[in-house]
């Protein structure tokens, strides 16, 4: 075989052998892992979170929300404003989102892609773990305005995620999410969003905006806008829904 096509063969033989792909996978789970833990901390936090969005016609609508969050599996998203709906707590425990309302006396199941406001889902606040939730695989690198990007695809792995399937560019050097791309069971493009501004919030550089675009309507966007990250003891109680109430308030 002339030297020209032995590695390339090479190659070929290794990527074949068992275990190889099984090896790709676990490196490409590795680099949502980091990218993970760059977003949020993976110790409990709490952060507030401003919400803008925008249609093509109208004024735009301004939400304004507390997250905390232990582990990957508790989480509490206060709604802070609007005053008309101020006091609206939602509770992720394990797989499990419930929505607690001042005006109703027990809390309401909800599901994780239900939208929660203009482009933003419950899931996009209450869970950040795309590790957990999908399975990676690499597809390639591009290369954009100079630097190098890692495109993952995640699919679901199991039932009750936020999104089907999402398209991940991670960068190569750091391993900072730069954009994401959300599809529909059917595998229709839904929203693409950027990850932008960073900043050193709770010790490490991490986005602290992330603006969502509506791939079908033109103009409709929703900018998250991540403040006052703080690393805190959250007592487990507070993850319960009997203490709903008490965080409504």
């Amino acid at each position: 075989m002339p030297r020209s096509n032995f590695l390339p063969a090479l190659l070929m033989l290794a990527l074949a052998l068992p275990g190889a792909s099984h090896a790709a996978e676990t490196n490409a789970q590795a680099i949502v892992e980091k990218a993970d833990a760059i977003r949020f901390p993976t110790s409990a936090f709490q952060i507030a979170v401003k919400v803008t969005s925008t249609k093509s016609k109208g004024a735009p609508s301004l939400h304004e929300y507390q997250v905390l969050q232990k582990g990957h599996d508790n989480s509490i998203v206060r709604t802070m404003a609007p005053a008309t709906e101020k006091g609206q707590v939602m509770l992720l425990k394990g797989a499990d989102l419930w929505l607690f309302l001042p005006s109703v006396s027990q809390p309401v199941r909800l599901p994780l892609s239900q939208r929660l406001t203009g482009q933003v889902a419950n899931g996009d606040l209450a869970r950040a773990n795309f590790a957990g939730d999908y399975n990676a695989k690499l597809l390639r690198t591009e290369n954009i305005d100079g630097q190098d990007y890692q495109v993952l695809e995640l699919i679901a792995a199991h039932k009750g995620v936020t999104y089907n399937r999402v398209l991940y560019w991670v960068n190569a050097q750091n391993f900072r999410p730069y954009k994401v791309e959300f599809y529909t069971l059917s595998g229709r493009l839904m929203k693409t969003g950027i990850y932008s501004d960073y900043k050193n919030m709770g010790g490490a550089m991490r986005p602290a905006k992330l603006v969502l675009k509506d791939a079908l309507k033109k103009g409709e966007e929703s900018v998250l806008e991540y403040t006052s990250l703080t690393l805190r003891d959250i007592p487990d109680k507070f993850f319960a829904k009997d203490f709903l109430r008490k965080l409504g308030g």
